[in-house]
């Protein structure tokens, strides 16, 4: 009897551990004032979950991601786009913000005017917002 107390619970741990293993290890973007995820594939589906709290541990609670945002109050571009692997595809400015739409090794991504785009940064005069594929729910 023993023997299988033991068994099973070498085998729940085992089973956690494998669970633990196969989800994404990391967030999208580190140190961020907020964070957001989006969820669903539709604009009918689509739904926002800000971050109040520990990100990490909220993003385990969400089913089918589509997407990760966060927002700083400065943001080095050259830096970001080394960390992720990134390049910028296109560029486009509207009044009182410039958007930046690159490739990168970011785990989402949407075909935006044939190009397959997965990372997001708008500048404002507020704050910089950067996602991935691109930022839901305008900024």
């Amino acid at each position: 009897m023993r023997l299988l107390k033991l068994l099973s619970v070498t085998l729940l741990a085992g089973a956690v551990l494998a669970a633990i293993a196969i989800l994404p290890s990391r967030l999208c973007f580190k140190d961020a004032e907020s964070y957001a995820f989006f969820t669903g594939n539709t604009s009918k589906n689509f739904s926002e979950v800000t971050a109040d709290g520990e990100a990490d541990a909220i993003r385990l609670t969400i089913g089918a991601l589509s997407g990760e945002c966060a927002f700083y109050t400065s943001l080095d571009l050259d830096g970001l786009l080394k960390s992720v692997n990134g390049e910028i595809v296109f560029v486009e400015e509207y009044e009182g913000s410039v958007n930046y739409y690159c490739k990168a090794n970011l785990p989402y991504s949407v075909s935006l005017y044939g190009e397959e785009i997965n990372l997001h940064v708008c500048y404002r005069s507020d704050g910089v917002k950067v996602a991935s594929p691109i930022i839901f729910g305008g900024y």
